[in-house]
């Protein structure tokens, strides 16, 4: 049993990842102890520096392998599942992993779990990964009832792969918008961070409950192209892409370095707003930040001259 003044462990699986720095960070603030466990640990070296001496563990763990989650779990008050994918077995990640994380958490007597979902999340979901990611989430409360269940929306920072994606394709002087119609609700990762950290650390508030996480402001995707271009500086002309040649770029998807698959398209026929059905933000006091209050510090470098010219202009 842990001394009363201890500080509380938290397992985060997935920490090393764009999400997790962010969780990790939230965490360290509150004096939290960290297990970061990563199937390649080297990934979380970076983390080590950020909290005080001993602080900061890093042990490898491999959803596929039950004994090295329960190694990662042992002891631990919280138990944060980061860990998802886009390609390869989703199954096998988003139900079985999750499942297995759920259950070992709940056997190593952890007072916690937290699992990131995604709105959209559907057992009946056309596509794998709304599919996968809502199966995981029965897997999760099947094994350890009362975890919270968090959706966020489309997650942007410095480090993401939409913003910056998106400014790099604005460098062009067309850019063809996939969807142009569908909308979206993206959400900052550090308030995301925040909340997860305060779920992981409070679940007699927030144990048992499901939240959509989504950004202040909802945008249709040429909307969204249209604001990160002109924060990145550039002036493409936008053209709509008609939604038969979206689908028939879809269908060769699984070819190397294909723009979109078909999964993704599939995801793309369905808004990524919340459902209005699940609490937000306002249940951790959390004010989300919006895309233009942030963004631009790191789109600037994509500028003509970089940073230092979008503090000239």
């Amino acid at each position: 049993m842990r001394n009363p003044g201890t500080p509380p462990l938290v397992t985060i699986f997935g920490g090393g990842g764009f999400i997790g720095r962010y969780v990790c960070e939230a965490l360290l603030k509150t004096g939290a102890r960290l297990r970061v466990a990563e199937r390649h640990p080297r990934r979380a070296w970076f983390l080590q520096p950020l909290g005080g001496i001993g602080q900061v563990s890093i042990i490898a763990a491999d959803l596929q392998r039950p004994e090295t989650i329960a190694r990662a779990v042992e002891g631990a008050d919280a138990v944060v599942n980061l860990v998802g994918v886009f390609k390869g077995n989703l199954d096998l990640v988003h139900v079985q992993g999750a499942g297995k994380v759920a259950a070992s958490a709940k056997a190593a007597g952890a007072k916690a779990v937290v699992h990131i979902s995604a709105i959209g999340s559907d057992p009946n979901s056309p596509s794998d990964y709304g599919r996968t990611k809502g199966l995981g989430e029965k897997a999760v409360r099947s094994a350890f009832p009362n975890a919270t269940i968090i959706r966020p929306s489309t997650v942007f920072g410095p480090e993401d792969n939409f913003t910056n994606r998106f400014a790099s394709l604005a460098r062009f002087p067309i850019l063809p918008v996939i969807a142009p119609g569908i909308r979206f609700q993206p959400v900052f990762v550090r308030d995301l961070g925040e909340a997860i950290a305060a779920a992981a650390l409070d679940p007699r508030t927030h144990g048992g409950k499901t939240y959509e996480l989504a950004g202040p402001e909802a945008f249709t995707m040429r909307e969204l192209n249209a604001e990160i271009a002109e924060m990145a500086g550039q002036s493409p002309e936008l053209v709509d892409m008609p939604d038969f040649l979206a689908s028939i770029i879809a269908a060769f998807g699984f070819l190397p370095g294909a723009p979109l698959s078909r999964d993704q398209w599939l995801m793309l026929q369905k808004d990524n707003v919340p459902s209005g059905d699940q609490p937000g933000f306002k249940a951790f006091g959390i004010i989300p930040t919006p895309l233009a209050a942030v963004a631009p510090e790191w789109l600037g470098r994509f500028r003509k001259g970089g940073r230092f010219a979008a503090h000239a202009a």
